[in-house]
């Protein structure tokens, strides 16, 4: 797992150089993935009728790998350049789950309430700062004339 982690690193840090280049691979990436899922979907009633029937004959519209070698490269392509759980995910979501967020549904009313409380004392503070620093800048000002 080191030698992956290092590669990761190693391309993260390159791509980052190189912002077309970055999306243009993690598109492709992302591209392959779905595209992997899709065939996948696609070919899996066909792969059980070959299995249980145990007749060798071939899938329709393709061979059976096909879906899965491009979830396999997708795969790769995501973990190398260190885009796959920021892609599906997003990263306000992992953001939330590393600070212990709850979602807003698993939030109860206290909580609710005290984030209110919280946000109407902040604000009642920045009302008291702003009025501080005009009576700063008054004094100021009127210093600056009596000079």
């Amino acid at each position: 797992m080191h030698i992956f982690k290092r590669i990761e690193h190693y391309t993260k840090s390159y791509l980052s150089h190189h912002p077309k280049l970055y999306a243009m691979i993690v598109g492709i990436g992302i591209v392959l993935f779905w595209r992997g899922v899709w065939h996948s979907t696609d070919h899996f009633p066909f792969l059980l009728e070959t299995i249980y029937s145990q007749s060798s004959t071939t899938l329709v519209n393709g061979v059976w790998w096909d879906g899965p070698f491009s979830f396999i490269v997708g795969c790769i392509i995501l973990s190398f350049t260190g885009a796959f759980t920021s892609s599906f995910i997003g990263n306000e979501l992992i953001l939330s789950g590393l600070r212990g967020e709850k979602k807003l549904n698993q939030r109860t009313e206290i909580d609710l309430k005290n984030e209110v409380f919280a946000i109407a004392d902040i604000k009642d503070e920045l009302v008291m700062i702003s009025n501080k620093l005009e009576i700063l800048q008054k004094q100021i000002h009127k210093n600056h004339k009596n000079l």
